[in-house]
């Protein structure tokens, strides 16, 4: 009887729960757990409420005032990771980690041998070219003009006196052409100009900038048994050769002139001596076309002189100038990179080369960071929590190692995601009002950022 009664409750329930068309056959074990129901039969069922739907929490303002909180760091306002931009051997290490260094402090020193000497040699090609641009520039000496103005009126008067016989006029340009050639002669004792000191000066110089180039890279095979026979070593000799040979000629500037100039002087007074006493003899046919061929080369000789360079070859000149100038400011950029100065006050954190190691362009020196002012960067603010923030908006600061909290506000919203394991965030930037004593870069905090 109570068995039936049971079969009796499951059908009622299972037809109250499922329709017709979806009746199915209950499991034993749920069959058992109906006996009590099936007792309670003739009971009128107490229908099974519908689970009523909870709703999301609505995005807004959290309970206490907070708009949303997320995990962060410690850093430094500043911080930079400080390298050499050519490659080159530290010569000198200056720094400790842990120093505090002022800005402009110099930090590590690379080799500079060869960057001393492009120096020199780009100085020496700038003096050579402002030596030839000041030449073109001044034009011709006027004892230049005086001498190659002498020579045309002997000329002229030679062939006059060819051609005409002797004549007061003609003794007198025969007199000139002597005074000429003794100007000339007294000329050898003069001295160099400036534009002459120059240019000598220069070729001294690029010498030198050659002989330290030189000495450098023997220097660095000098340890060698077999020195001698190496390429250096050769290339140090004839280095050394040009340097004395520039350094001769740089004297004989001062010397007493050569024997060989004063003689070939001394043969032109002697040659305008000459044509003086033969005016009072005529000449033959072959005499007058010589005379007259002197007369024609003596003019264009003046005229070159005194028309002086074109402007298209000061130019070029310049042009040179202007190049040696520039090249003499990229050596000397290059001199000053090798060494690594501070580019603000702050602590050295890190160091990684030593003296004696080679470092690469861009690699990493040393990191200098300002722990003077430390500040906030989140780790985890979600793309849901960064659209209710702004830039000036109050937050407080949670420092979890100190037990302290400490306000500050938000000075930047990085304006693109970080996607770490798979999580798309967000890296806000919190400034702290006041800077607890004991606060150290790296610590862990936690940030409410609040209503405003």
């Amino acid at each position: 009887m109570i068995y039936r009664r049971v079969r009796e409750g499951i059908a009622h329930i299972s037809s109250r729960i499922l329709p017709a068309s979806r009746k199915i056959a209950l499991p034993p074990a749920l069959a058992l757990l109906l006996v009590v129901a099936g007792c309670n039969y003739g009971a009128t069922p107490t229908p099974i409420p519908t689970p009523a739907t909870t709703p999301l929490p609505p995005i807004g303002v959290a309970a206490g005032g907070k708009v949303a909180t997320a995990s962060g760091e410690i850093v430094p306002a500043r911080k930079a990771e400080l390298g050499f931009p050519a490659a080159g051997r530290i010569q000198s290490m200056n720094v400790e980690i842990g120093d505090f260094v002022e800005a402009g402090a110099l930090l590590a020193v690379q080799e500079r041998a060869a960057a001393d000497a492009d120096v020199a040699t780009a100085q020496a090609t700038l003096f050579q070219a402002q030596a030839r641009l000041a030449e073109l520039r001044s034009g011709p000496r006027l004892q230049e003009i005086a001498v190659a103005q002498a020579q045309l009126e002997a000329a002229e008067a030679r062939l006059a006196q060819i051609t005409m016989g002797a004549r007061p006029e003609e003794i007198a340009a025969a007199n000139s052409a002597l005074a000429a050639a003794q100007t000339a002669y007294r000329q050898l004792f003069r001295g160099p100009d400036e534009a002459e000191r120059i240019e000598a000066l220069a070729a001294l110089s690029n010498a030198e900038a050659a002989l330290r180039q030189a000495q450098a890279a023997y220097d660095r095979v000098s340890w060698r048994n077999d020195v001698a026979g190496l390429p250096e070593s050769q290339a140090l000799q004839e280095a050394t050769n040009n340097y004395e040979a520039a350094q001769a000629r740089y004297d004989a500037l001062y010397a007493d002139p050569d024997a060989g100039a004063v003689a070939e002087a001394q043969a032109r007074v002697q040659q305008a001596k000459a044509d003086l006493e033969r005016l009072l003899a005529p000449g033959s046919e072959h005499q007058v076309a010589e005379a007259a061929a002197a007369v024609r080369s003596a003019q264009a000789e003046l005229d070159l002189l005194t028309a002086g360079a074109r402007d298209e070859t000061i130019a070029s000149a310049a042009a040179e100038v202007a190049a040696a100038e520039a090249a003499l400011r990229r050596a000397e950029a290059a001199l000053a990179a090798t060494e690594l100065a501070a580019p603000f006050a702050g602590t050295v954190t890190a160091r990684f080369a030593a003296v004696g190691e080679t470092l690469q362009p861009g690699e990493t020196a040393l990191v200098l960071a300002d722990l003077d002012t430390l500040r906030v960067e989140t780790t985890d603010l979600s793309e849901r929590d960064v659209a209710q923030l702004f830039e000036g908006q109050p937050a407080t600061v949670r420092v979890k190692p100190l037990g302290v909290e400490v306000s500050g506000s938000v000075v930047r919203i990085a304006p693109q995601a970080n996607v770490v394991a798979g999580d798309v965030i967000y890296t806000v930037v919190v400034t702290l009002d006041e800077q607890p004593p004991g606060l150290r870069w790296g610590m862990s905090v936690e940030v409410d950022f609040l209503e405003e």
